[in-house]
C-alpha cells in the first residue's frame, strides 16, 4: 500500500514557476515507477508524464517538454515536477500516481488527492 500526498500547488503568474511535490509512504516507493497527470475544469485528466523507479528514464507529454521537469529522491520518497514557464493553459488540479510510466490511468494503482496550480494571465 502506497498513500500520496501532493503539496506546492498556489497562484503563480504566467512565466512563473512552482515545484510540485508527491511525498510517499511505504518501504516500497522506490520501485514504483512514478507519473503526474493534470485536469483542468471541464477537462479530463491528462499525462503530464513520468518516471522509473531508478530514475533513469523520464518520459513527457509533448506540451511540457523543456518547461517540466521530473525527478525523484528514493531516500526522501518523493517525486517532484518542476514547471518553468508557466502559462494560463496549466491552470488544472495536479496529481501524482504510482505504478505506471503509461499515459494510461488505469496503468497506476495510487494516487493522490490533488494539488490546484492557478497561471494567471
Amino acid at each position: 500500500q502506497v498513500q500520496l500526498v501532493e503539496s506546492g500547488g498556489g497562484l503563480v503568474q504566467a512565466g512563473g514557476s512552482l515545484r510540485l511535490s508527491c511525498a510517499a509512504s511505504g518501504r516500497t516507493f522506490s520501485s514504483y515507477d512514478m507519473g503526474w497527470f493534470r485536469q483542468a475544469p471541464g477537462k479530463e485528466r491528462e499525462f503530464v508524464g513520468a518516471i522509473r523507479w531508478s530514475g533513469i528514464r523520464i518520459y513527457y507529454a509533448d506540451f511540457v517538454k523543456g518547461r517540466f521537469t521530473i525527478s525523484r529522491d528514493n531516500v526522501k520518497n518523493t517525486v517532484y515536477l518542476q514547471m518553468n514557464s508557466l502559462k494560463p493553459e496549466d491552470t488544472a488540479v495536479y496529481y501524482c500516481a504510482a505504478g505506471g510510466t503509461t499515459g494510461w490511468e488505469r496503468d497506476y494503482d495510487y494516487w493522490g488527492q490533488g494539488t490546484q496550480v492557478t497561471v494567471s494571465s
